[in-house]
């Protein structure tokens, strides 16, 4: 486990979107950079499209959930 300095602005927002999304600051910003890595490796895919892909990999049927499946 490392220490990331991060600007003050990105850190409010980092700490509102994690209340948003129930997740801890830690998770918010593990969330991010996970997404952002997958976005990067994946540009043919949508945010939507890694998010199914992610769920289905988790064992989660999205449909189960109400998630359009692409």
């Amino acid at each position: 486990m490392g220490i990331v300095n991060i600007e003050d602005e990105l850190h409010d927002q980092l700490r509102r979107a994690s209340k948003a999304s129930y997740r801890s600051i830690n998770a918010q910003a593990a969330f991010w950079i996970r997404i952002g890595m997958l976005c990067e490796l994946n540009p043919q895919l949508t945010f939507q499209q890694i998010v199914v892909r992610e769920l289905r990999e988790a064992g989660v049927d999205p449909a189960d959930i109400g998630v359009a499946a692409e």
